[in-house]
């Protein structure tokens, strides 16, 4: 007689919210393992910038739509991602009359961009992450060179902040970022969130990314960046959960499989960050993986072309691998 399944997210309901990343794919193909394991999911890309709003006078709510329709009907929460990031986002944002917009252009077309994404979900959508990976990863510099910062300084992320609480005051507030568990980054993301709070704009967590892998982050790291996160009284959510099967250097493309050793040190490790996890749920609110199972990731093909990967607790027909079993104990 086959084992059981049980719900993913029930055996997590006196802790944390189990969420999954979906796409306009997943929605339609997806629905009953979301059902059955999730209880909030995130728009992978459809409520990113350049697809919500193409144009400066257009909008386009088709897909989100519908995934706030599905959550809903099916007593699902909802994460928003994302309103404010250097990447994907429209090309017009920063020009006007062929060339580069003013600081006043740019925050009035953030403030309505802003208002208009936050105001159509007010009372949907639980926690948004309003901006998103503005930290430079190189250890002397603080701030990410990108077209925000080189027009607005670092004002715009206490005004998209202060323009998303406007549109929707019950909605909780994250900062998100990758690498998240390194020191010296974790260290930069304190230093932007203490700054934030300390001026009183209207931020309620951080947002740990958790784009790891079999042998990296340590548990140490990892405990210590939500130790450091939580002394500020933040909300911690993983957003982006996977754990790859390659070290962050290994190039490998020959894998059809993943192979058995790898199949166990991934079921160790993630049962370990559970546990971990579980430990410090007075801080964690919710912990999202980034897609539904081993059938869809953005990580097939990243870093290295050709390649597939396999960094989720279900494989690739949707059934339990042993980091399933290991984390649901």
């Amino acid at each position: 007689m086959s084992k059981e399944i049980p719900s993913l997210y029930k055996q997590f309901e006196d802790a944390f919210k189990i969420g999954a990343a979906i796409n306009k794919y997943t929605l339609q193909t997806s629905q009953e393992t979301i059902k059955k394991h999730y209880n909030s999911i995130t728009a992978e890309n459809e409520m990113k910038f350049e697809n919500l709003h193409p144009k400066e006078d257009v909008y386009n709510f088709e897909i989100s739509d519908q995934m706030i329709q599905f959550a809903q009907n099916n007593q699902i929460a909802m994460r928003g991602h994302t309103l404010v990031w250097h990447n994907q986002t429209s090309n017009w944002l920063f020009e006007h009359n062929g060339r580069q917009v003013d600081k006043e252009t740019l925050i009035s077309r953030m403030e309505e961009h802003i208002a208009t994404v936050v105001g159509r979900y007010k009372g949907k959508i639980y926690s948004w992450d309003v901006v998103n990976e503005v930290i430079a990863d190189e250890k002397n510099t603080f701030y990410r060179d990108s077209k925000w910062y080189e027009i607005l300084g670092e004002t715009f992320i206490d005004k998209a902040f202060q323009f998303a609480h406007h549109a929707d005051p019950t909605a909780k507030l994250f900062y998100n970022d990758y690498n998240e568990s390194d020191p010296i980054k974790s260290e930069k993301i304190y230093q932007l969130v203490k700054r934030l709070k300390e001026n009183d704009v209207p931020i309620h967590g951080v947002g740990m990314q958790a784009h790891w892998n079999i042998y990296d982050p340590s548990l140490d790291k990892i405990k210590a960046a939500i130790e450091k996160y939580a002394s500020l009284g933040m909300e911690i959510q993983l957003t982006e959960l996977d754990v790859s099967m390659f070290a962050f250097d290994d190039k490998r493309t020959d894998l059809a499989h993943p192979t058995e050793e790898m199949l166990a040190l991934q079921a160790t490790r993630y049962e370990h960050v559970f546990d971990l996890l579980r430990q410090y749920k007075e801080h964690i609110t919710a912990v999202t993986f980034w897609g539904v199972a081993d059938d869809y990731t953005w990580l097939n093909n990243f870093p290295v072309r050709e390649r597939k990967n396999w960094p989720f607790l279900l494989d690739e027909k949707h059934q339990p691998k042993q980091a399933f079993w290991n984390v649901v104990k």
